[in-house]
């Protein structure tokens, strides 16, 4: 390193050029650093995500053990929350100025009870993170064995020793992968999946230095879900898993199997009571739901059962928990409940089954109880992801189990009140009581039956936490009411919306200049298009509030609004006509135009189709322009090799209608072509741009797809009719993005890949018209450039992770690139960030998207 700098210091004095650029050795040490050291971000540019909160599926929910301020989530778009306000604001607790790889999906955190600061995080890949701050940092401290062999490690749950902060365990398996690890009569001790390791549980007494697997002779199969440690007996433990319900009496050196009462012993489930002062400790157990055949019907076993001797025996406290399915008139609930069975059984239930049972429930998958009751215990079925099915998002007992009560009520099952005489003689209220944000202002998911919940928490005082459909609900009236905690309305009614940071939203492209001054919108994966709203008399000024005008705002009476929005245009003579595609989920591949602002939607051309089903991915599209001169022209691209997208390129094969490159329309967006005459045939474009000065001049960004499918740059000056290839220096093999500022006309090109070597990847300049380039910005691959077009010496660029590469994220520059700074600060994903954006009226703002979190905005101070 040393000696690379004394060349390079020998050099610049010496007047020698380097890529074509006279050498200036502050700029060169900073992008060495860049390379090889880890470097903090500026801390006058602060990130402030503003959602909108979720929109996503939350994996985990976590409350601290004793500090109720402090909680903690791991949604599913490679991101993670803490709150340490008591959910008034998130943040992420990823490292921002990493390479992005940390704790993209948490599968625990646990924290001390000695030691309220002290915790651990186990993330999908078998990392173990520690915090000795109350989780708002945390820092890499084992990487259990097996990781360097797949891009998947999985391990399950963890547990800290409750009087030693130096002991504690890990559980192999991938229990809680709601998704994929179904039970059934055929898999009854759950699927194995290839991104898991099985059989053992991990244990450290030495702080983590060293590690032995336990448990390890119960089977290679093992599948660890949780583990509790007695306070009581502290060398006493308890494990619930795939194979049953175990004990060790030695601190998990040794194991054996404790079932006594449990139907099935195959717990889904595990949880505690303890009280302090009377010393008294329960367990509380949910067993997997079990269906046999009964004649023409089905019989059920299961439920939920506690233990008051440390899980020698168990009682069962099921109480009236089964439903009568005779009752239950719904179509949808009856249509899934056959689903599950046909699923168990691996037969067509409604006919080998055809007869409900007047006694059955669900397949569970979690249990907490109140800490400061033991009588109140909660329960959850997932019915979207999980093989169970209603009515119903969550269930509880106030009496220990004798009677239970349908406690989460959500959709337009309980909206209607069906079936409300069956459900009023079991005693349970009708009507929905679970609040959504935009989802349920679009009346889209009220007006849904089955919901997917994917969590469960409960916190010291007795507040319990739920995620019914891409929302986290919070009840603290005993479930009597469950308030969305994601997001925050500006007025009532007013459907805008300002997120308090906590986004799981994959985040698309930003469109800035739209015609209307302060009218942003934004692009977003499964959740459609929103725009900028007014503040109203939100306290933060500086705050972004949002307000969706495609996608569950238009879903009713049968019909969808576009879920996933790719790329978004709007007429250059009417700002009221807006343009979008879609790439997935409904109207996917279509053109969709709005002729009011975004009040109404209607399809205008299709341009690709599927043979995959609706909710998987076609062509990915983008660079969705419109010729100001004559709009009738419309140019987009589709990519044959996504990179910085949400989900990746299908194969071409999978498109029944619709290929890979430039497509143009010259009649409006009704009809399109694709153009690709003079490209490469198996090329990826990936950006268009369009000269500001002439917009039949059109360039084309070609990125590598593989070592022997490099890219480049191409030029059509005929309106994407033909193109031809321009001539840039000979070491770039991918060309990401190609920003041309209106103001100067100077070109700005995005270069490099993966696998393209070092020096071809960075910014190159030309102030020529592509004449001649030169190298301001230097890293193994940059996906995108923007400059302000209210001051040119403002230059933003994105940097993605790279294996080259310690310093992914975004970079700033405030007098035209002779100085940069990192600019990471308050985001989570600096590895994937999907879009950056100038401000257009005010230059000390900018703009980002993150591939799962969301949008933020920020503040150059």
């Amino acid at each position: 390193m040393v000696l690379i700098r004394w060349i390079i210091l020998i050099c610049a004095l010496l007047g020698m050029h380097i890529d074509g650029q006279k050498l200036d050795y502050s700029k060169r040490a900073f992008f060495e650093q860049m390379k090889r050291e880890r470097m903090q971000s500026d801390q006058s540019v602060v990130w402030k995500n503003f959602g909108p909160g979720m929109s996503g599926y939350n994996e985990e929910f976590w409350c601290h053990p004793t500090d109720t301020n402090v909680m903690f989530m791991g949604p599913d778009m490679h991101v993670s929350y803490g709150t340490w306000d008591n959910g008034k604001s998130w943040h992420t607790i990823k490292d921002c100025d990493g390479d992005g790889k940390d704790l993209e999906r948490v599968h625990d955190i646990v924290f001390s009870r000695q030691n309220p600061d002290f915790g651990l995080a186990l993330e999908r890949r078998g990392k173990i993170f520690e915090t000795k701050d109350r989780g708002r940092t945390w820092k890499l401290v084992y990487t259990i064995p097996g990781a360097e062999k797949s891009s998947y490690n999985a391990h399950t749950k963890m547990a800290i020793h409750p009087t030693n902060d130096d002991i504690w365990f890990v559980g192999a398996g991938d229990f809680w992968n709601v998704k994929q690890n179904h039970r059934s009569k055929e898999f009854i001790h759950g699927k194995k999946q290839a991104r898991a390791r099985y059989g053992y549980i991990l244990k450290t007494t030495d702080h983590g230095k060293t590690w032995k697997k336990v448990a390890d002779h119960i089977s290679k199969d093992l599948d660890v879900g949780r583990i509790i440690i007695n306070p009581l007996k502290t060398k006493q433990m308890y494990i619930a898993t795939n194979n049953g319900f175990f004990i060790s009496n030695d601190e998990g050196e040794t194991w054996k199997s404790s079932g006594k009462g449990l139907p099935n012993n195959l717990p889904r489930d595990l949880t505690s009571y303890y009280n302090p002062k009377t010393k008294e400790f329960i367990l509380y157990l949910v067993e997997q739901t079990v269906y046999e055949p009964k004649g023409k019907s089905i019989d059920t076993k299961g439920g939920v059962y506690k233990s008051v001797n440390g899980g020698k025996s168990w009682q069962n406290i099921t109480g009236n928990l089964g439903v009568n399915f005779n009752k239950i008139n719904d179509k949808s609930h009856r249509a899934n409940y056959h689903r599950v069975l046909s699923y168990w059984f691996g037969v067509r239930s409604r006919e080998v089954y055809p007869e409900f049972p007047e006694n059955t429930y669900s397949i569970f998958n979690r249990i907490v109880v109140n800490p400061l009751n033991k009588n109140e215990v909660y329960l959850v079925a997932n019915q979207r992801h999980d093989m169970s099915f209603g009515p119903g998002d969550a269930w509880k007992t106030e009496d220990g189990g004798e009677t239970w009560k349908i406690c989460a009520r959500s959709g337009s099952y309980w909206l209607q009140e069906i079936d409300r005489d069956y459900w009023a003689s079991k005693g349970i209220e009708t009507g929905a009581n679970v609040e959504f944000a935009h989802v349920a202002k679009a009346n889209a998911e009220q007006n849904e039956v089955r919901f997917g919940n994917r969590m469960l928490a409960i916190n010291a005082k007795g507040e319990v936490f739920i995620g019914v459909q891409q929302q986290t609900q919070r009840s603290n009236d005993g479930g009597k009411t469950w308030k969305q905690v994601d997001d925050v309305e500006t007025a009532p009614g007013s459907n805008a919306w300002v997120g308090r940071g906590d986004s799981n939203l994959p985040g698309r492209f930003m469109l800035l200049e739209t015609g209307i001054k302060d009218r942003y919108l934004f692009c977003s994966g499964e959740h459609g298009l929103w725009e900028t709203a007014p503040l109203g008399n939100y306290p933060d000024k500086d705050a972004v509030a949002v307000k969706q005008i495609e996608g569950q705002v238009n879903d009713y009476g049968g019909r969808h609004g576009l879920h996933s929005a790719s790329t978004v245009a709007v007429h250059p003579n009417d700002p009221n006509i807006i343009y979008t595609i879609g790439w997935r989920q409904e109207h996917r591949g279509k053109m969709r135009r709005s002729k009011d602002g975004g009040k109404s939607w209607e399809n205008i051309s299709t341009i690709f189709e599927g043979k995959n089903k609706s909710y998987q991915g076609i062509a990915p599209q983008y660079s969705l322009l419109i010729d100001p001169v004559n709009p009738d022209n419309m140019y987009f691209c589709a990519i044959r090799h996504a990179v910085q997208e949400v989900g990746l390129s299908p194969k071409e094969s999978v498109m029944s209608k619709g290929k890979y490159g430039v497509y143009r329309s010259n009649d409006g967006g009704y009809s399109w072509k694709l153009s690709n005459q003079g490209l490469p045939k198996l090329g990826s474009v990936r950006r268009l741009t369009m000269d500001p000065s002439n917009p039949k001049v059109l360039y084309a960004s070609l990125n590598q797809r593989s070592p022997q499918h490099v890219g480049g740059l191409y030029l059509s000056e005929d309106g994407a009719l033909t193109w031809t290839k321009m001539k840039i220096p000979a070491t770039i093999s991918s060309v990401n993005n190609l920003f041309i500022d209106r103001n100067t006309k100077c070109m700005y090109m995005s270069t490099g890949a993966g696998f393209s070597a070092d020096e071809a990847g960075g910014v190159w300049k030309s102030a020529d018209s592509g004449v001649s380039w030169v190298r301001i910005f230097e890293a193994p691959n940059v996906w995108q450039t923007e400059v302000s077009i209210l001051n040119a010496n403002l230059i933003l660029v994105n940097v993605p992770y790279h294996k080259n590469l310690k310093n992914p994220g975004l970079y700033l520059s405030q007098n035209g690139g002779e100085s940069w700074r990192k600019i990471n600060r308050g985001i989570g994903q600096p590895d994937k960030m999907t879009d950056i954006k100038c401000d257009p009226y005010d230059e000390n703002i900018i703009w980002c998207a993150g591939w799962g979190s969301g949008w933020f905005k920020a503040i150059i101070k």
